[in-house]
Formats: structure tokens, sequence, C-alpha cells
């Protein structure tokens, strides 16, 4: 009787633990991950305004709404998050606003850095395509969330991989 309950504690041992490493990465350490929602990216507008540039950029091309000389490009930063380390923590949130004066263009983008190894070739960011009001933007043909790794066929990774600076150009 004695083996039959030590067997089954040592069995119920063995589960909790098996149980506890799951969700781990390589060196036992739970990988922190951050999901957007639509009110992630509320009033963002207010948040600090890390930079502003005006005109043609040859890095852009055709990007962020449209590269001639009418274009102003706004940039927040949620919460004003600066790098650590050279690289930004998990949480960090980018909106860039591009628009010219007659509102031709006037397109909301933005990046998270969402972690958890969501995008290991680029960062772990997450792009998007953002409304005017903030919300996640869906794709008027598909009706999906317009947000992902490789948003518009990947167009956000192959410029942001020239980022020197963690995949963004600002800080």
């Amino acid at each position: 009787m004695k083996n039959s309950v030590f067997v089954k504690v040592l069995m119920a041992v063995a589960i909790f633990v098996s149980l506890q490493s799951c969700g781990d990465d390589d060196d036992g350490e739970i990988k922190e991950e951050f999901i957007a929602t639509d009110s992630s990216f509320s009033n963002f507008m207010s948040w600090e305004l890390e930079a502003t540039h005006q005109g043609p950029d040859p890095a852009l091309g055709g990007a962020h709404g449209g590269n001639d000389e009418t274009v102003t490009r706004e940039i927040y930063y949620k919460n004003g998050q600066n790098p650590v380390g050279g690289e930004f923590p998990v949480g960090t949130i980018i909106v860039k606003h591009s628009k010219n004066p007659d509102l031709s263009v006037n397109e909301f983008t933005a990046m998270v850095k969402r972690g958890n190894d969501f995008n290991p070739s680029g960062g772990d960011w997450e792009w998007f395509m953002l409304s005017a009001d903030g919300s996640i933007a869906s794709d008027p043909s598909s009706g999906m969330k317009m947000r992902g790794a490789d948003l518009m066929g990947g167009m956000c990774l192959s410029c942001h991989t020239a980022g020197s600076k963690d995949y963004t150009f600002t800080k």
C-alpha cells in the first residue's frame, strides 16, 4: 500500500513539474508577450511626438502614405518608450501618421514589440494598419484585421530590416 501511495505522489509531482515548464524557453524562463488590441492604440495623438519629418525620404519609397514634398510624417511613442540595451522592450508601441494638406494622404501605421518569438526574423515586431480612431483597420476585401509579421506581403519587414535601431528609424 505504501508503494502505491509513493508512486502516485511521485507521478503527481512529475506531472506538476512538466506542466510548470510549458511555455518556457530554452533557459527555463517564461518569454514575455504583448498582444495589441484596438484599445492599445487609443488616443495615440496624445502620446509623445518623437519626430516629425516633412518631404521626400529616399528610404521610404512609396511606403507610409506617399513620399513627396507635401507629406508630413509624425511618429508617436506610447509612454515615450526608449530602447534598453539597444532594443525596445516587449510592449513598445509606435504609431506613424502620414498626411498632406489636402488629406489625399492620411495614413496610420503602427508597430508593436510583441515578443515571445512571434517574429524572430523581424525582431519580434508586429506591424499594423490603423483607422484614424486608432482601431486596427480591416482589409476591405477579406474583412481581416490588417496586422501581422508579414503585413503587406512582407513590405514592412523588408524596409524595417534596414532600421539600425531595433527595426526603427527614430530612436
